[in-house]
């Protein structure tokens, strides 16, 4: 087929990267290495029990046809109760839309809402397709870097540098992927004054990982920090991490009721609806016993300081203890400019993982892909005894470098 046949928009965007490495890591696997996956951005839990049942009742019920656009009442009942529940947020049902992943939603909403050079503010390091379908919307995003010093995080005057006449939305995580970093209430209070300044600017909060804080912390929503900018806010979340359900393609937001509504309308004409199924197991998820959710929290977090310990450990990394989600995000700079021992120079953090999984049989993510360098992401969404193998592995590899 003649490349003249594809439109130009499909050309400007990469394939995921994450989705790319887990691809690989399958791929090799099946050519018969063996590879320590540390790339994962999912629980290696199974699904709850409870919530299984609830999709087999659903479909023993009938309950296996069409739903509403924005997702069944019940489910959206679920969400609006969850918000109020755990976050102080009030919304109706009428706010929410469900849809098939987190992900989807936030390319409806910049598909709703973007004109041709709007701008998108995108903190780095960011989850990989933030930029990526900003861009798919004709979209522009700018990105700003956030150092390791600062926390990864914003500054309120590194966002009032970034805004400008063209500015549509802000988009913040928290906890963020792939640094693990949080921000506090008063933090985002500070930004939110920013945004406050400027009346078409947007806020997208993204909080899929709100469940996996630590050391005793907990996770403030955007919205309940920045009550003032309700009407500017879009809050995007789901149930993959939370309950280990990332096959089951169910996310959620709630915003706006216009931007609801006209998210609704899209997803009218893409998807139709989610899975009917899908949005049954969503609900007993929410509206559920959360033992599992809290169990969850407390094996990343010792997975967490195993990983992190292990890390500094190596000469060459320095790693930062993340205080969510369940990624370390190390620094490698220490390791950049040395050798292999075929004379190979590792020339950034993107050689460096390829020499990890060429040289040590270890996939770990390369922090370009995130939007800041030089880094890696190593996901301890895994057992321990992989952690550990995979630290150790690293560590081999490091140990051969001149």
């Amino acid at each position: 087929m003649s490349t003249t046949l594809i439109a130009r928009r499909p050309a400007s965007i990469r394939p995921s990267p994450s989705i790319a490495a887990k691809a690989l890591v399958t791929q090799l696997r099946a050519e018969g290495r063996h590879i320590i996956d540390l790339t994962v951005g999912e629980p290696d839990f199974v699904t709850p029990r409870s919530i299984m049942e609830a999709a087999q009742a659903a479909m023993q019920a009938g309950d296996t046809h069409y739903t509403p656009s924005n997702g069944t009442l019940s489910l959206r009942q679920a969400v609006a109760d969850k918000l109020i529940r755990e976050n102080g947020l009030a919304y109706t049902t009428d706010d929410i839309v469900i849809g098939c992943g987190a992900k989807q939603l936030i390319q409806t909403a910049f598909a709703a809402t973007l004109d041709p050079g709007d701008e998108v503010i995108v903190p780095a390091p960011y989850w990989v397709s933030y930029p990526d379908l900003a861009t798919l919307n004709d979209g522009v995003p700018v990105v700003v870097p956030c150092l390791g010093e600062a926390g990864f995080k914003l500054s309120p005057s590194q966002l009032e540098t970034a805004i400008t006449p063209r500015t549509k939305w802000v988009v913040l995580n928290s906890p963020n992927n792939p640094s693990g970093a949080v921000y506090t209430a008063a933090e985002l209070v500070a930004l939110g004054e920013v945004i406050e300044r400027h009346p078409r600017v947007l806020v997208m909060t993204d909080e899929i990982y709100e469940h996996f804080v630590y050391d005793g912390q907990y996770q403030v929503s955007f919205g309940r920090a920045v009550p003032a900018l309700r009407e500017r806010t879009l809050i995007i979340n789901g149930v993959s991490k939370a309950y280990a359900m990332t096959g089951w393609r169910i996310g959620y937001a709630a915003g706006p009721r216009l931007l609801a509504k006209t998210m609704t309308g899209l997803l009218s004409q893409s998807t139709t609806c989610p899975s009917s199924i899908g949005q049954a197991a969503a609900a007993k998820a929410l509206s559920g016993d959360q033992t599992f959710v809290v169990q969850a929290r407390a094996a990343y977090e010792t997975r967490r300081d195993r990983a992190v310990g292990l890390l500094n450990a190596i000469p060459g990394i320095a790693c930062q203890r993340p205080a969510g989600a369940f990624y370390a995000y190390p620094n490698v700079a220490g390791l950049i400019g040395r050798r292999t021992p075929d004379g190979t120079r590792i020339a950034d953090d993107l050689a460096l993982a390829h020499i990890l999984l060429s040289a040590g049989n270890v996939s770990v993510m390369d922090g370009t892909s995130y939007g800041l360098s030089p880094y890696l992401r190593v996901s301890f969404a895994t057992s321990l005894e992989t952690i550990e193998a995979g630290c150790a592995a690293i560590a081999r590899v490091v140990a051969m470098l001149d």
